[in-house]
């Protein structure tokens, strides 16, 4: 549907210039967004992938052992939307202190991501409402440290920016001036809690609205993002943070910025709320696939295990195995700490991995050696988002 602008602009200065910004009008959409019956049917489906997700990570031997992983590769895909170039293995051995020849300011941007997510889910799980000072505690930890941490970190923007273009009268899109960004945000935080629309299509409509306003000099596609998940989980609609769009987003990049620019443009809600339900459709089902093949590769390497390893010498490879379904990547010193075995004993536990083929070591040495859970690290890093069948 078209409604014109979804917003109006005023004159401004950026950079010197005059430009024009633009100023997106409160949610929801004025006329109501419409729901026809296809529209409608994808908003169920979503839900109930959502739903499926939710309940078939459960088949794991501990669901946090998945969130552990699956988190930390949305942190690496949300951040390369942005331009980095760091990889989960990366961030794997960043974490561990080992990280040789990898650009520092992309790793701990990865990580601080990381760190704000992690934040929000606390702040929400202890009964803190989403809201604006929520997001701007998340910011402060995003922008922490590297790249962007001196744009003023937990700060709304006092100054205009503008998206795209080297300069701003040649910018795709003129965020609002700075002295209307509180008045955006306090507008959008009144709608996180309009319970008119189902909470799938306000997390969607919602994250437009924050990427319009652009309300922090940096770090806002990654807080943007991470506001889908947290407005889901308040919603009831995830018991986990375990639905990121990252990837989709990062698939069809293209597509999602034309269908922000329509928005603003022509009013064209509709056009992003089915790319969204879709996404979010794919993406749930896509996790549900990587749930179910994790499952059946941690059985067939249990049972791997039993079969080729005898005598008491089992257990300690199960138990190695165990620290690494929870990190795939590690140290024997920290393999030691989290199976409470001996260091001795775990190099002989992990030798047996290795001749068994679960295991890989990284680095060729003797000393300070790194080993991988190659096999789940692999499924982890997969970059297709294919089209599952409605």
């Amino acid at each position: 549907m078209r409604r014109d602008s979804s917003g109006y602009f005023v004159e401004t200065v950026a950079g010197g210039e005059v430009v024009q910004a633009f100023i997106p009008n409160p949610l929801p959409p004025i006329p109501s967004l419409a729901l026809d019956s296809g529209r409608q049917q994808w908003l169920e489906k979503a839900t109930l992938a959502l739903g499926r997700l939710d309940s078939v990570s459960m088949l794991l031997p501990n669901p946090q052992l998945f969130l552990y992983a699956y988190v930390r590769r949305e942190a690496v895909l949300s951040s390369q939307i942005e331009g980095t170039q760091s990889s989960l293995h990366d961030l794997l051995l960043f974490e561990l202190n080992e990280a040789p020849g990898v650009p520092f300011d992309d790793v701990q941007e990865v990580s601080n991501y990381l760190v704000a997510l992690n934040h929000g889910i606390r702040r929400l799980e202890g009964g803190f409402p989403l809201c604006n000072r929520l997001l701007l505690e998340m910011h402060a930890k995003l922008m922490a440290s590297g790249r962007g941490s001196g744009k003023l970190p937990g700060e709304f923007r006092k100054s205009q920016n503008w998206i795209g273009g080297t300069r701003p009268s040649h910018a795709r899109f003129v965020p609002p001036p700075p002295q209307a960004v509180r008045d955006c945000m306090a507008a959008l935080e009144q709608f996180f809690h309009e319970d008119s629309l189902p909470m799938m299509l306000r997390a969607a409509l919602a994250h437009v609205q924050f990427e319009t306003i652009h309300p922090f000099l940096d770090g806002n596609g990654r807080l943007g993002r991470l506001l889908i998940v947290l407005l889901l989980q308040e919603g009831g609609l995830l018991s986990q943070p375990l639905l990121y769009l990252s990837l989709y987003f990062k698939q069809h990049r293209s597509v999602y910025y034309e269908l922000l620019d329509r928005v603003r443009r022509e009013g064209d809600w509709e056009a992003w709320v089915d790319f969204f339900l879709e996404g979010v459709y794919l993406t749930a089902s896509e996790a549900v696939q990587l749930v179910q093949q994790l499952t059946v590769l941690f059985n067939q390497d249990r049972d791997r295990l039993i079969e080729r390893v005898s005598g008491a010498g089992v257990r300690s490879a199960l138990a190695v195995l165990a620290v690494l379904r929870e990190r795939p990547l590690c140290s024997l010193k920290e393999i030691a700490k989290g199976s409470g075995l001996t260091v001795p004993t775990v190099s002989k536990a992990v030798e047996r991995l290795i001749t068994v083929g679960i295991v890989e070591e990284l680095t060729g040495q003797r000393r300070n050696r790194i080993f991988v859970y190659a096999a789940y690290l692999n499924l982890l890093n997969q970059e297709e988002l294919g089209m599952i069948d409605p």
